[in-house]
């Protein structure tokens, strides 16, 4: 047999399925390398991996990732977590790392808007997930588009209208933290608007949270920050329209069954969660449960 197997050689070699032995992939439990797109196993590097306990590898793909949804957060979602009985629990830390923290198995759910070179996140949430490492085994379910914009005190009193308005005049910009879909978003706007970031002057530390950020402009820490509509309607600030994005879910297929997620992908099916929509402002249901990827 020849030294580097492919997928299929490799799996055949230690009997295991196709995607069993993508799921060691995943897990960094079994030797391997990508080149050129496609997995090579070292057959000696196995034949070692094996004699040293390969069934504890198995044994660990068994664990459930616990019931938290990582990454971005959002008020629509974290009622429909509430009301749909999931026992779903949340980790609001952006949304690159809550892909980092589903591809560790450490949530079982990550709630992603990412923007990378396009406005939307219509390709990038799926583009992110499809070459995110360990990740191989997931599938992108649509949540909601969101309307995303500039929060501003009551009655806008510096007459911001839009992004390019703040570079060069003092005004306070609030911040998410790197790797949030809203800072994402702030520096694709800045690329397409050939703004430099260095021309906002930015107020820290960076905000947690979207609420966190409404909360320093209604205490006068800032002027303003992008957030979603619904953000700003809840903290009663009022707000510049800039676009509509994609806000995605993602885990791995066979974790979709499970009682959490199944109870959560019911419930955003129901007249009840569309009426909460309407009445959040700023969403947009028609991609809901719209699966945009199965890697």
């Amino acid at each position: 047999m020849q030294e580097f197997l492919n997928t299929d050689e490799a799996a055949a070699y230690l009997r295991l399925s196709e995607r069993k032995l993508y799921e060691l992939v995943a897990a960094g439990a079994v030797p391997c390398s990508k080149v050129t797109g496609r997995w090579l196993f070292p057959k000696a590097a196995l034949d070692r991996w094996v004699a040293s306990g390969m069934p504890n590898a198995l044994k660990s793909l068994e664990e459930t990732a616990p019931p938290i949804v990582g990454g971005s957060t959002d008020p629509l979602l974290e009622w429909a977590l509430r009301e749909s009985g999931s026992g779903i629990a949340s980790l609001p830390e952006g949304s690159e790392a809550g892909l980092r923290r589903l591809s560790r198995r450490e949530v079982i759910l990550a709630a992603i808007h990412l923007h990378a070179g396009e406005n939307d996140g219509s390709s990038a949430n799926v583009a992110a997930v499809g070459d995110a490492p360990g990740l191989h085994d997931a599938v992108v379910i649509g949540f909601a588009r969101r309307e995303q914009g500039l929060l501003v005190a009551p009655g806008n009193p510096h007459r911001i209208g839009d992004l390019a308005q703040l570079a060069g005049t003092g005004l306070r910009m609030a911040q998410r933290q790197p790797g949030a879909g809203a800072q994402l978003l702030l520096l694709t706007l800045c690329a397409k608007a050939q703004i430099d970031p260095g021309a906002l002057l930015t107020v820290k530390p960076a905000c947690a949270t979207g609420s966190d950020l409404a909360q320093a402009i209604r205490a006068g820490h800032a002027d303003c920050g992008i957030a979603t509509r619904a953000v700003a309607d809840a903290a009663g600030l009022d707000f510049v329209p800039l676009l509509w994005e994609n806000f995605d879910l993602v885990l791995r297929q066979r974790d979709y069954f499970l009682p959490g997620p199944s109870a959560l992908f019911g419930f955003v099916r129901s007249d009840r969660f569309r009426q909460r929509a309407a009445e959040l402002g700023g969403y947009d249901l028609s991609v809901c449960g719209a699966i945009r990827l199965v890697a």
